[in-house]
């Protein structure tokens, strides 16, 4: 084969031209916001930015489609904290891998028309933070008005926080009431890092961005209380009891419990 013959095939099996001659696969399962030709280009556009990730798609394209797949089905834009694209190895081959984000899951919850907001953070060791649902604040002035429905969280934004002790999540639904509040300790989320695959790789966002994974892992411990959907809802939910989205199939939570009370260092 001639050398501008090799070029052409070797253009046609690109993660790119892949990506292109799928898009009516994509279209089949995307939800029904997503553009699929936008989707399309900002999946290339990642696959352009980060050669690993790119040859991680060249070597197993299936790897890519079936990541695409996933993030097309949830409505979430790949290569984004709504959707991780990372290169792993399995068995000593490069394959594409698709973790749902902190965003992602936020953005799930806002589909689904039950929440006005969602409150997702992290607190570190020198924050002030106190979660005693119903407590009365002994504190002159108080630091909350009536009993605790949320937890209180004061932070020097100009400061040194310290190092990352645990995370909460929480949301206001529509009319006011306060979700199931969540809140994690350093072993909550150490549970969480230790059954995420390939969490200890050099790719892995538990390494690149670990605070966003502590975000996620609370997030996600939310989503067992509040709906979730990949669709945009129109009209405001006010039940809680909403079937969940493919979230639940697709990234599988732990069964930990979160804790009910204070957070302890």
């Amino acid at each position: 084969m001639s050398q501008i013959g090799n070029e052409i095939a070797r253009q046609s099996h690109s993660p790119a031209a892949i990506i292109e001659q799928h898009k009516a696969d994509l279209a089949v399962v995307a939800a029904s916001h997503v553009r699929v030709d936008t989707f399309a280009r900002l999946a290339v556009g990642v696959l352009r930015q980060n050669e690993k990730l790119a040859a991680a798609a060249a070597n197993n394209p299936g790897s890519l489609m079936s990541a695409l797949m996933t993030a097309a089905r949830l409505g979430l834009e790949p290569g984004t904290e709504q959707f991780y694209l990372r290169p792993i190895k399995r068995k000593g081959q490069l394959e594409v891998q698709g973790i749902v984000g902190y965003q992602g899951i936020v953005e799930l919850i806002y589909n689904a028309g039950a929440a006005q907001s969602v409150v997702v953070e992290v607190v570190r060791a020198r924050d002030e933070f106190a979660w005693t649902p119903g407590a009365l604040d002994e504190h002159r002035p108080p630091r909350w008005p009536g009993a605790m429905k949320q937890p209180h969280h004061k932070v020097d934004w100009f400061g040194d926080r310290g190092p990352l002790v645990g995370a909460y999540a929480y949301a206001v639904m529509q009319g006011g009431a306060i979700s199931k509040v969540v809140v994690l300790n350093r072993d909550h989320i150490a549970r969480a890092k230790a059954k995420s695959d390939g969490a200890d790789t050099d790719y892995s966002p538990w390494r690149t961005d670990e605070e966003a994974m502590w975000l996620k892992t609370a997030a996600r411990r939310l989503g067992k209380w509040v709906p979730t959907s990949a669709e945009k809802r129109t009209g405001v939910i006010e039940r809680l009891d909403t079937p969940p989205a493919p979230l639940n199939e697709i990234d599988p939570d732990e069964d930990d419990e979160p804790i009910d009370g204070e957070l302890v260092d």
